[in-house]
């Protein structure tokens, strides 16, 4: 297996790690509706992907993100994102000095890679990632991507006829597509699968019935392939005529096969019984959609071109350059996931993947909820945020979504615990560290916050001098076998009583991990 390497590796491989776990903060002035699943985060992307960790890891079916194809140019820095300020900065944060000496490629593989790792923890086992691209960067994700999710779990590279225009002002070629690069998180789960597409009224009008055959419409497929064995062989039907491949060509079926075709009245001679023997296969045998092709034309998932008709239709200028269709991203939501399941794009841009999720349910009546990163201050709120804000509008949708962004880190640079963090925000980061596992909300009683297996977690978390481990909180808790894991700021208890009740203290913040 081939291997990549770049300047600044070693400072990003395990950065994922290292990067602050921050608390989410709602801004309701900024959101629609109450109590929507549906999220858009303002901030950087990859402190994002970490706060969501707790709430969100192993539970997203389909991520699709349209990250910066690290173009070159620098006329709109989003195009081109890793020389944008912030990146810059982050660049001389964690690869230091060498930071200065990187190429573009360098940078942008500095940029995805930890993004990458947080994006794999967040997909469910038989989820799958959808990433488009261009050639910029096509190799180097596709490395990348080996390295994250393994050689193994690569699924397909589609392209994506982006253009039906040709640029005559091309230096050779006028390009015309993108890549669209899927990994399944574990393609050996057997739950993963890729959704057939619904049959197209087109499809389905090419089979026929010209004999008037009871067993309804079909199409024929010749008995030859061009690949195949080396054992070919010449058949006789029932009615006299031979057949046997084209030079050059092979058998497509066996004989046992041919002699059943023959004898169910499924070969087909033609209309005069002297065309070349054909197999009949019938509409209605077909599976009830058809697999999808690694080739998308614009007249089947949209263009650029009506990627900015879309946006349109709701501002009255057109306000993102590089938008992508609905109609493209709705096709992979229904390839790669359930009508009730969790979408994520951690580089939202124009709020795309928000807009898709919100038609397909509409469309189908589905319950599918959508999350949303953008990291430019202008773009989130602006662009993102009031692309959907007005589809809902416009449109009729009937959900919303939360708006939020990052707030302060969980420690502070004290090492304590932020004060602003409630029970219900600490509760769920607890209850991930120690078991890597999110949350139900609905078991929270009181201190007690869940519990997995054969161990139970207490969180004493109140206020200041109200967080002790005593007696009194003792007579409180359930009188069971089970280990106890409880955090508190003080333990009063003496050890033997919290060994005879399988008790393990936790004090806060020195025990409490760090993710």
């Amino acid at each position: 297996m081939a291997s990549l390497n770049w300047i600044g590796k070693e400072a990003v491989v395990n950065h994922d790690k290292e990067v602050p776990f921050k608390l989410l903060k709602k801004v309701k002035t900024a959101s629609v509706g109450d109590n929507s699943q549906n999220l858009i985060i303002h901030g950087d992307n990859l402190e994002a992907l970490k706060a969501l960790m707790p709430h969100y890891y192993g539970k997203i079916k389909c991520i699709y993100i349209d990250p910066p194809y690290n173009t070159g140019n620098e006329g709109w820095i989003y195009n081109d994102k890793v020389n944008s300020p912030k990146i810059k900065q982050w660049l001389g944060k964690v690869v230091g000095r060498e930071s200065e000496d990187l190429t573009r490629h360098d940078k942008w593989l500095c940029m995805i890679y930890p993004r990458l790792k947080l994006l794999r923890d967040l997909l469910t086992e038989d989820g799958s990632i959808f990433v488009s691209i261009d050639d910029n960067e096509h190799c180097n994700l596709r490395l990348a991507m080996d390295d994250i999710f393994g050689e193994i779990n690569f699924v397909t590279t589609i392209i994506w006829q982006k253009k039906y225009t040709q640029s005559n002002d091309a230096k050779y070629f006028s390009n015309t597509h993108d890549f669209i690069i899927c990994y399944a998180k574990n393609k050996e789960n057997k739950n993963f699968k890729i959704n057939l597409l619904a049959r197209t009224e087109e499809q389905d009008a090419r089979y026929k019935n010209p004999d008037n055959d009871p067993r309804g419409v079909w199409m024929t497929q010749p008995l030859h392939a061009k690949s195949g064995t080396d054992k070919t062989y010449e058949f006789t039907f029932s009615n006299g005529v031979k057949w046997k491949p084209p030079a050059g060509t092979f058998p497509r079926y066996s004989i046992n096969t041919l002699k059943e075709a023959d004898a169910g009245g499924t070969i087909w001679f033609g209309k005069n019984g002297n065309a070349v023997p054909r197999l009949k296969k019938y509409l209605a045998e077909m599976k009830q959609g058809v697999i999808p092709k690694t080739i998308w034309l614009y007249d089947e998932v949209g263009s650029n071109d009506d990627a900015k008709r879309a946006i349109k239709h709701l501002f009255d200028d057109n306000p993102f350059d590089s938008p992508k269709p609905p109609s493209l991203i709705k096709q992979i939501i229904k390839l790669s996931s359930n009508p009730d399941d969790t979408v994520l794009d951690s580089f939202a841009g124009s709020g795309t993947t928000g807009h898709a999720v919100l038609e397909l349910n509409k469309e189908d009546g589905g319950t599918r909820k959508f999350i949303m990163v953008e990291m430019e201050d202008v773009v989130a709120k602006n662009i993102t945020a009031e692309r959907v804000k007005r589809a809902i509008k416009k449109y009729g949708y009937k959900d919303g979504f939360e708006y939020c962004e990052l707030d302060k880190p969980l420690f502070n640079e004290h090492g304590q615990i932020e004060e602003t963090c409630d029970f219900r925000q600490f509760a769920t980061y607890i209850y991930f560290t120690e078991t890597q596992t999110n949350i139900d909300p609905k078991k929270i009683d009181e201190n007690f916050i869940g519990e997995l297996e054969t161990t139970e977690y207490y969180l004493l978390y109140k206020g200041k001098n109200k967080n002790d481990l005593d007696k009194s909180f003792l007579k409180k808790i359930k009188d069971t076998d089970s280990k106890k894991v409880i955090y508190a700021d003080r333990c009063l208890i003496d050890d033997d009583t919290l060994a005879r009740h399988n008790i393990v203290f936790k004090q806060i913040p020195y025990e409490v991990k760090v993710y």
